[in-house]
């Protein structure tokens, strides 16, 4: 008697579909298996260029040298703010965001590969000799920094305190390359700088370094203390900082519990950054952001934050559109990688990476007033020491400022 199997239309269903899965399962094996094939390939055209360099190259060259350099290289082929920090640079970039460092006084960055300047610090050698966010630095020492990394050119400009370097600047209205010598100093930046402007508290924010939001507490409770009605917090040429600061920052200035700024990694995963229960709270009082090109990363977000919510008018030109977030990774040796690991958005789901912000009011900075009244400064013998902590206001000089002075009288009047 023979058995006989009989396929009902359920049953072949099902083996179809077995096969369909085993089929997919083997060719997604198969990928895996492909892919990893192709990166030991890879791994082995590198062994084989270091052995090749070690045995042929005219002079001897240490290992580390290649293994840092190919590091380098493939950070390199990322994004502009992603970088190798051996173990010096490691350390600068440490003292840098605890407010004291040696250079020039700029931060720079790669846009659309050129050696540019985010912002000049303020009261800083860079900043002195009219060092101008946008300002692309074409030449160090006469050498150019066309395929320059981050890392090499921050090692070029940073030296001894008291010695000078000589970069070559292409400016936009310029109509050629000009050369700037500057002297090096050790930077020290007092993060937060006040005045009282009438009854308008000034708040000029430097850089979002360690612990600027309690600065920022202590500053505003002194000018309440002066009479202070309102606010002018200015981040122009403030190239951020600390992701941490910028949350707190705008935890002075919000509600507690609510979106500040969030970040989406690679594998879209949203993390919320949400204001926090600080002691001193400003959620009243009129205030005006003043921001510009050199405004960035940090001083974004809290801008952003400001706007989304309505907390703040923002005035000044638009800002220069860094969204993304680094991290700091340890390595094996004591070095490090900064790596992007995200990018953010603001509280209404803004991207403005590589956009900026707009600003509710444009007011583009009149370089000629400058022009006229630092001649007229340079004519004049002042050596009355400046505090660290004093901000310089000339309503004259700084039409921006004035013109965020003007609408917050306009403000508090229609307030009233």
């Amino acid at each position: 008697m023979k058995l006989r199997f009989r396929l009902t239309p359920i049953l072949l269903g099902i083996l179809t579909v077995a096969l369909i899965l085993t089929s997919a399962i083997l060719v997604k094996t198969q990928n895996v298996y492909a892919a990893k094939d192709e990166k030991y390939k890879n791994l082995d055209t590198f062994t084989q260029v270091m052995h090749l360099i070690e045995t042929n190259y005219v002079e001897d060259v240490e290992s580390k040298t290649m293994i840092y350099g190919a590091i380098k290289g493939m950070l390199n082929e990322l994004d502009p703010h992603s970088s190798f920090l051996d173990p010096d640079t490691l350390k600068e970039f440490r003292e840098e965001t605890q407010g004291e460092f040696g250079g020039l006084g700029i931060t720079i960055g790669l846009r659309e590969k050129i050696l540019t300047v985010i912002a000049p610090l303020e009261d800083t050698p860079a900043y002195r000799k009219g060092i101008k966010a946008g300002d692309q630095i074409i030449k160090i020492e006469g050498e150019s920094t066309a395929g320059i990394t981050l890392h090499d050119a921050v090692k070029q400009l940073r030296g001894k305190p008291n010695t000078d370097v000589t970069i070559t600047i292409h400016r936009g209205e310029e109509t050629k390359p000009f050369d700037v010598t500057i002297t090096r100093d050790i930077i020290k930046i007092s993060s937060v700088k006040s005045a009282m402007i009438g009854n308008i508290g000034y708040v000029r924010l430097v850089q979002f370094t360690n612990n600027l939001s309690e600065s920022v507490a202590e500053t505003l409770e002194e000018l309440n203390a002066n009479g202070a009605d309102s606010y002018i917090i200015d981040v122009r040429n403030n190239p951020g900082g600390l992701l941490s600061e910028a949350i707190n920052v705008s935890s002075i200035f919000l509600p507690s519990n609510q979106i500040v700024v969030y970040t989406m990694d690679r594998q879209q995963t949203r993390h919320d950054y949400k204001s926090r229960i600080f002691s001193m709270k400003e959620v009243e009082k009129p205030i005006i952001v003043l921001v510009n090109e050199g405004s960035a990363s940090a001083s974004e977000i809290l801008t952003g934050a400001l706007q989304d919510y309505q907390r703040a008018t923002i005035m000044g030109e638009k800002t220069y559109g860094k969204a993304s977030v680094q991290t700091i990774i340890p390595l094996l040796d004591d070095s490090a990688i900064k790596l992007t690991t995200a990018k953010y958005f603001t509280t209404n789901g803004r991207s403005i990476h590589d956009i900026g912000i707009e600003p509710d009011i444009a007011v583009k900075l009149d370089l000629e007033k400058i022009k006229e009244k630092t001649e007229e400064e340079d004519t004049q013998d002042d050596d009355k020491p400046v505090s660290m902590t004093e901000a310089k206001v000339d309503l004259e000089k700084d039409n921006q400022l004035k013109a965020a002075v003007d609408k917050m009288k306009e403000i508090l009047a229609d307030a009233k």
